[in-house]
């Protein structure tokens, strides 16, 4: 019996462990041939080693699965480059994309540094769009020579991005790019065969377990709802064939709950059909507000 994405070409970043490495696996199991990318840092973003994601080849190959790992820095542009070329060169193309690496800088925004902001924007909404970059050179490529990809790109936002969350302003902003910038591919790369979806999961990583630990812990029995392998089957899926028409959306995923999130809508309007006067807005903001659903709360608040 063959997998949903037999024989497809996936790259998946920060795939050393946590989501990344229940991707790969996934993927894998699925029929793909993946190339695992890790730089090997901390939760932190400091240091670097081979081990995690060679770690993660070495699980596929143990599984009868094709798999070549790859360190390179996904927010370095050359290296993000390299990254998607070693795709094409060791198995002969690319067909899934799925942006995942990052790290953690938390802090209160009155408190926060500028090198803790860059860090966080670089990995995560850098990271995303430097891979995103080359991989759609390929893809351009490939279309204007005749051969129209069939290609899937899925990045990873969060409920910060959507909601915000409190102590973790860099992180919202970044995750909350990522989706603009999936808004964007999924535009844009339409002509070239390529689809463009965000996930926001919620699960176990050596980040979320750092920043909500009871919520992270794993039950002593039954069904472990933040296990990081319940997101990947809908990743999987998004990278397969089968996805084809599905493209500019984002998706909550939790334990075993998939849903559609609902983003920024055109809302509530009033037309004068003339220049306001500011004093005679205060009633015609309220009025519109009143119309609206309430925001979501920002994570973190009561």
């Amino acid at each position: 019996m063959t997998g949903i994405c037999e024989g497809r070409i996936v790259v998946v970043t920060g795939a050393g462990g946590g989501l990344g490495r229940a991707h790969a696996l996934a993927f894998a199991a699925a029929g793909a041939r993946v190339v695992v990318n890790d730089i090997g840092t901390s939760r932190e973003g400091e240091g670097a080693s081979s081990a995690p994601a060679q770690q993660v080849v070495d699980e596929i190959r143990a599984n009868a699965g094709e798999a070549v790992a790859n360190t390179d820095d996904v927010a370095d542009w050359d290296g993000a480059h390299r990254l998607v070329q070693s795709a094409v060169d060791t198995f002969g193309g690319l067909d899934v994309l799925v942006n995942n690496a990052g790290f953690l800088r938390d802090r209160m925004l009155a408190g926060m540094s500028v090198e803790e902001w860059d860090a966080v924007i670089r990995v995560h909404l850098r990271g995303h769009f430097c891979t995103l970059r080359h991989a759609a050179g390929f893809w351009r490529d490939e279309a204007k020579a005749g051969r129209m990809p069939d290609a899937r790109i899925i990045n990873t936002s969060s409920g910060a991005g959507l909601m915000g969350s409190v102590g973790q302003g860099n992180y919202a902003a970044a995750k909350a790019g990522i989706v603009g910038l999936t808004l964007n591919a999924a535009a844009e790369l339409a002509r070239y065969g390529v689809t463009a979806n965000a996930i926001a999961p919620a699960a176990r990583t050596r980040m979320t377990e750092v920043a909500m630990p009871d919520m992270m812990r794993a039950p002593d029995s039954g069904f472990d709802a933040m296990a990081p392998e319940n997101v990947s089957p809908l990743v999987v899926w998004l990278g397969s064939r089968e996805s084809a028409d599905v493209t500019g959306r984002v998706f909550e995923v939790e334990g075993g709950v998939v849903s559609v999130a609902d983003g920024w809508q055109h809302g509530p309007r009033t037309d004068k059909g003339a220049r306001w006067a500011p004093d005679e807005l205060g009633p015609v903001v309220r009025d519109l507000l009143d119309k609206a659903p309430l925001p979501t709360p920002v994570y973190g608040t009561s």
